[in-house]
């Protein structure tokens, strides 16, 4: 099960600053104008070790007959129903107003943990003015400053805090010295957008109609799992809603079906991202194919609807050359033509997502490791940086369940983005993690 934070409050206090602040990059739109975030922002963070989701809502107005402001009022809702927990958000320098206690009264309806994070607390004097919103009668309160960060960190430790381990998407998360995994059947989660082919795929592969299909984008509306057993091979195939992009869903149940699909995400060891042919990648293909790398998912990348396209000589191969120059830098995927409607390449695409979950697994002796890594790095040393000569002594596979490695050396800050890239393709090259997301890191000597 994987863990969800909602970010709420009433329009312009600074949801969308915070969201960006937690995700370390400027994914959510940000105006003084109030009503700009109309359509939720989903993201995932890491803090204190634990990974979970964040959701930015738009701004919530009660009572109010605005087209957008009714839409945004419903899907609100949802998040709250949908969400483990909530920071609710407010202004210290507007100070307590109506909708902030309309807020108030429908969040402590909710049985779910609230925090409230009082924002733009910049100075003593708006933190002597925040201290009116204890009156709402929540125990929670943090004041914050989301555009500089002040505070953020004590809001995060308290949220991770409440997160148990087994709540946690936890690819990422140690395996005890000595512990051994469970061996679990292999989850394979089918991904994309709308109307891409989800469901004739899964048909396909079952051989019977287990999903409605039809030409209408959003069909399918929950997570359906179907347990495979044919032809020697065992796993879990889930089914999701298409993840369209942001400024076209309208729909509140909609809202629901995507936080389920990224839940199904976070419960899937392998992703197989559905594209279709006649639209190529686009950049909603690329936001749910970074999303699964972030999680530390396998991923398959398989261009639906092949048998509409007009084939020339070397058409799949300059077609590949494309969809991976989109994909870059992680481009060690496996790319596979299909059509889910001629049932072509289908049983293709399920041993590929099964050698890809291998790859997921994989463990390199430390001594066939440092071996082959410690000569790429006498090959290729890393540059001196301030009069340092950067030494690497000694190469470990950490006990994770993403494949990770952990560098020995003498200065492990000093080392830059190039350098991690170079010995991250050197892993690929001599070691098979095709499809799979790797961690490098470098820890002092």
């Amino acid at each position: 099960m994987s863990y969800t934070v909602a970010i709420v409050g009433r329009p312009n206090v600074g949801k969308s600053t915070l969201f960006n602040r937690f995700l370390e990059e400027r994914k959510a739109i940000v105006d003084d104008i109030s009503g700009v975030t109309r359509d939720r922002q989903y993201g995932v963070t890491e803090w204190a070790g634990k990974t979970f989701n964040v959701i930015d809502t738009g701004g919530f107005v009660p009572d109010s007959r605005d087209m957008f402001e009714t839409e945004i009022r419903k899907q609100v809702k949802i998040a709250i129903e949908e969400a483990n927990s909530i920071i609710f958000m407010v202004d210290a320098a507007v100070g307590l107003t109506d909708l902030d206690a309309s807020m108030a009264d429908m969040l402590r309806r909710s049985t779910k943990p609230v925090y409230v994070c009082v924002n733009k607390v910049d100075n003593s004097t708006r933190a002597l003015e925040g201290t009116e919103f204890y009156g709402m009668g929540f125990e929670h309160n943090y004041f914050v400053s989301s555009i500089s960060g002040s505070g953020t960190g004590e809001l995060l430790d308290a949220v991770t805090n409440d997160i148990k381990s087994k709540e946690v998407s936890n690819d990422d998360e140690e395996v005890a010295e000595g512990e051994e995994e469970p061996l679990a059947i292999p989850k394979i989660a089918i991904m994309g957008q709308p109307n891409v082919g989800k469901s004739s795929l899964l048909n396909a592969m079952i051989g019977q109609d287990r999903t409605i299909v039809s030409d209408i984008a959003g069909t399918t509306r929950d997570t359906i799992h179907t347990h495979y057993t044919m032809f020697q091979k065992e796993f879990i195939l889930i089914d999701t809603a298409g993840i369209r992009r942001k400024n076209k869903e309208k729909d509140d149940l909609e809202f629901y079906s995507i936080i389920r699909a990224i839940k199904a995400m976070d419960e899937a060891d392998v992703c197989l991202l559905v594209v279709d042919a006649t639209k190529g990648v686009t950049a909603q293909d690329l936001s749910i194919f970074s999303l699964a790398s972030k999680k530390g998912k396998g991923i398959v990348v398989l261009i639906n609807k092949w048998d509409l396209i007009d084939k020339e000589t070397n058409t799949a191969r300059d077609y590949e050359k494309v969809v991976k120059d989109k994909l870059a830098p992680f481009t060690d995927v496996p790319v596979l033509f299909i059509s889910a409607v001629e049932k072509t390449r289908i049983f293709k695409a399920i041993e590929l997502a099964l050698e890809v979950y291998e790859n997921k697994h994989r463990k390199v002796p430390t001594s066939k490791l440092n071996d082959i890594m410690l000569k790429a790095i006498l090959k290729y040393q890393a540059p001196v940086v301030r009069g340092h000569v950067i030494k690497i002594k000694f190469v470990s596979q950490l006990p994770t369940r993403v494949p990770s490695f952990a560098f020995f050396t003498n200065f492990p800050d000093d080392i830059k983005v190039p350098y991690r890239n170079y010995l991250e393709n050197q892993l690929r090259a001599n070691f098979k993690f095709t499809g799979v997301p790797i961690r490098v890191y470098f820890r002092k000597k």
